[in-house]
């Protein structure tokens, strides 16, 4: 087993348990250099640029055991266009779509499928290239902007009506275990409204995915994208998180990520009772991946993010009471955080996430709100009303 853990580049609550270290993620010669020469025995691509970009080949191709995706895999979240395509060909359910390549495509498009309409920037775009559009003039705009520079493309699709649900699989090859289920969310404002986000928070499990429909969509969506990528010699290797929207016809895919997900994982984090390392490990070896354990628990995690997210954010802003926090049952998990002369700052946009884990959701949101209040961020904010939809549930059901 591993002995020492760097993180690259990190962030001051990372730091408690690992070395910082100034690495680089876009130049993969320096990160094997960095490996080589300190042994390392896996590495764990998190964020999606790298991967897109091929960071996980060139380390492969180098000898050293990697968690995370082919940059040819990957292209099930970096390209949206490349995965309905998939779909289309491998009949997987998800909503009618048209890939469109320049504005007047696009605005054709918008001729067919009126209004609403779901418009998405073809690659990646931090969470945040989608638009639920209730009228033609929203979609014009965000076609716009998506079409304001060289190169763009935009998928163009139809506007599902249901409740969204995260579903994760650890996967190698057409071999896959699943790895729980969360709800995020992705407006920034409470009730689900205004502008789309990174994320503002989720819990985990989502009872919403019921066990009925979590088998329909492995066996319908999952299964099918492996065994598709598999057949086109892109094997997928890593966390294969599939964003389902649950309608009348069943689960249907919105899209994927080849990542774990923020503030999804840390969620799962919170339940998970198994030790992550040799699942991880045995991806990475293309070995047979043992079940996780989960905590028959909820978890529930609050984003604290800067003022004027998801737009340009306050960056300097002071954070104190985290020890109280952590304190009051949660954990707190750093993000956009940085060291200013001993003093803990905002840096960056969503900055942390509170994340408490109980017997129940509702006692899980108790605790993780209880804790956020003790955190002096004057110049932060989050949404009041995580887990609101599924409270409300369980609520009248009791």
């Amino acid at each position: 087993m591993l002995g020492r853990l760097y993180a690259a580049p990190g962030n001051p609550g990372i730091g408690a348990h690992a070395e910082l270290v100034a690495l680089d993620a876009g130049d993969p010669p320096a990160v094997a250099r960095f490996c080589a020469e300190r042994d390392v025995g896996l590495v764990v691509i998190g964020p999606e640029a790298p991967l897109v970009a091929g960071l996980a080949d060139d380390l492969r191709q180098r000898g050293i055991a990697v968690f995370g995706p082919s940059a040819a895999a990957a292209r099930l979240e970096g390209s949206k266009g490349f995965t309905k395509a998939l779909c289309a060909a491998h009949g997987i359910p998800t909503a009618a779509f048209e890939s469109v390549e320049s504005l007047a495509e696009a605005r054709a498009a918008l001729d067919r499928f009126g209004a609403p309409v779901v418009v998405k920037a073809d690659g990646l775009a931090a969470g945040k290239g989608v638009t639920v559009a209730a009228t033609r003039a929203e979609a014009e705009a965000a076609l716009d902007a998506i079409f304001a520079g060289p190169g763009a493309r935009a998928v163009i699709e139809e506007f599902l009506e249901g409740e969204e649900a995260s579903l994760f699989v650890l996967a190698h090859g057409t071999d896959y275990v699943p790895f729980g289920s969360a709800q995020d969310h992705k407006r920034v404002g409470e009730g689900d409204t205004g502008a789309n986000t990174g994320g503002m928070g989720a819990y985990s499990p989502a009872p919403v995915l019921t066990p009925e429909l979590e088998a329909r969509a492995l066996a319908e969506i999952v299964a099918p994208t492996l065994n598709a990528m598999a057949a086109a010699g892109t094997p997928f290797a890593g966390v294969l998180y599939a964003g389902l929207m649950l309608t009348r016809e069943g689960p249907k895919l919105i899209e994927y990520n080849v990542r774990f997900g923020d503030p999804e994982c840390q969620v799962l984090m919170a339940r998970l009772d198994s030790d992550l390392l040799p699942l991880l490990l045995a991806v990475a070896r293309g070995k047979r991946v043992p079940a996780p354990r989960f905590a028959e628990e909820s978890a529930l995690t609050i984003v604290y993010a800067a003022r004027g997210y998801p737009g340009t954010p306050e960056a300097g802003g002071a954070i104190g009471g985290l020890a109280a926090a952590e304190a009051a049952g949660a954990t707190v998990f750093h993000a956009g955080t940085a060291l200013e002369a001993g003093r803990l700052v905002a840096r960056g946009g969503r900055v942390l996430a509170v994340t408490a884990r109980s017997q129940n959701l509702a006692s899980a949101a108790a605790r993780a709100y209880q804790a956020a209040e003790l955190i002096d961020f004057p110049s932060g904010f989050y949404r009041r009303d995580i887990g609101w939809r599924e409270l409300a549930r369980q609520a009248g059901e009791g």
